[in-house]
């Protein structure tokens, strides 16, 4: 109920998703009457409205929806989780929020002390998986260790690599870049039995040197973001190019398509849906503003990680 384009946004998601897969059910948490209205009534079948009027804001601090608000869409669609009655949870509302709550409800596994954001981002051979994206604004060199691991185990299972290459972002390359902690981390790695391939800058991340990227949330979610904001200019300005030229071009129209492979092929909503890895329970944060495509892709995003086992996984790993 609470991202910027929700319920409808959402909405049209579970309806794609329960259209595309007939093995789903989804629990819909929010205003029934709402809801109801713009549910099909054919996959009434296969969904469980659960009715609550009160809903997180985007501006409302962590804290405050943590104690005051235990009613709403987000606590409750994170309890379904907790209480075994649902395999995930996704939402596109307040990112603190659902932090403090996932947290909260569904405490973090065995000897990880911060959970953290993770999702793929799209490079020129595949996609590439990258945490923190904003959990946690400063980390220590032995909570990016443990988001290495993480990220080790998450793109082993689900791009299938027996020994996922593992990189940590920094300002450059060389062994002497960067502050203590990330020297400290690197040191960690190299020590550790996961495929560590060093250092990687900024503008390496598209590059496919690394199957998982490592950094803080502080950094991780400015460059995601920088990221997302270049691919929008890159579009706008390819598509204003194309219509300056359309009056003198005869083919232009085949130039047009080219952009529309181009725009689809570099979709941010296509990679829409972070996993906040590090929990006893699969929650993924669809982006605040995504539409219903971006946040259908978060659901699938929830629906991969609940088939490939991740959180039995993660437990015996962390356990070993």
């Amino acid at each position: 109920m609470s991202g910027e384009r929700d319920p409808l946004a959402s909405i049209g998601a579970a309806i794609e998703a329960l259209k595309n897969d007939d093995a789903l059910k989804v629990f819909l948490v929010g205003d029934e009457s709402i809801i109801a209205e713009h549910f099909p009534e054919e996959l009434m079948h296969r969904a469980e409205i659960i009715h609550t009027d009160e809903v997180v804001s985007m501006d409302e601090s962590p804290v405050d929806a943590l104690r005051k608000k235990k009613n709403s869409s987000m606590r409750l669609s994170v309890n379904l989780v907790n209480e075994g009655k649902a395999d995930a949870c996704v939402s596109s509302g307040n990112t603190g929020a659902l932090m403090a709550n996932a947290k909260y409800v569904l405490k973090t596994l065995p000897t990880i002390d911060r959970p953290a954001f993770m999702k793929a981002i799209p490079t020129k051979g595949g996609y590439t998986y990258m945490l923190d994206l904003g959990a946690n604004s400063t980390c220590t060199a032995e909570q990016l260790y443990q988001f290495a691991l993480m990220g080790n185990l998450v793109a082993r299972e689900i791009k299938g690599i027996s020994s996922p290459k593992i990189a940590l972002l920094n300002i450059g390359e060389e062994e002497i870049k960067g502050h203590e902690m990330i020297k400290e981390a690197s040191i960690l790695l190299e020590e550790s039995s996961i495929n560590y391939v060093g250092y990687i800058e900024g503008n390496d991340i598209v590059e496919d040197k690394a199957d998982v990227i490592v950094t803080d949330g502080f950094t991780g979610n400015i460059a995601i973001k920088a990221m997302e904001g270049t691919i929008g200019l890159m579009v706008s300005v390819l598509k204003g190019s194309l219509n300056d030229a359309s009056d003198e071009d005869s083919g232009s129209n085949g130039s047009q398509f080219a952009l529309d492979i181009f725009k689809e092929s570099i979709d941010p909503r296509r990679h829409n849906g972070a996993l906040l890895v590090g929990l006893n329970g699969i929650v993924v944060k669809s982006h605040g503003s995504s539409d219903s495509y971006g946040h259908y892709h978060a659901i699938l995003t929830a629906v991969d990680e609940v088939k490939k086992e991740i959180i039995p996984k993660m437990i015996e790993t962390f356990e070993k």
